[in-house]
């Protein structure tokens, strides 16, 4: 019986993380700026991802390789804000309409 709970909680995680991902890739194509693009990509990348791995752990014994999944979540989680912060602020100084607006607020 408890193989089956198991068995349920992990099949729900890993569907909602895959339509969290899914969610992720029809927000890439079908929003028009660029930093609206980068949140979905950035909501698909972290949480899709670390449920389909949390998924995966629930749903496995192996206390190593449990590990590793979870290393591979803290890593996503680390280095997704980074690159996206980066990402946002090079859009910034790029985009001369935004830089415009920036210039007549501080006249």
């Amino acid at each position: 019986m408890g193989e089956w709970i198991l068995f349920g909680i992990s099949a729900l995680l890993l569907v909602t993380g895959l339509f969290l991902m899914l969610s992720a890739v029809i927000g890439q194509y079908r929003f028009q700026y660029v930093l609206n693009r980068m949140h979905a990509a950035s909501m698909g990348d972290s949480m899709g991802l670390g449920l389909v791995l949390l998924s995966l752990c629930v749903g496995n014994a192996d206390g190593w390789l449990i590990a590793k999944y979870l290393l591979v979540v803290l890593f996503v989680w680390l280095t997704s804000p980074t690159a996206g912060h980066l990402i946002a602020r090079l859009e910034l100084a790029t985009d001369s309409q935004y830089q415009d607006e920036m210039e007549m607020i501080e006249k």
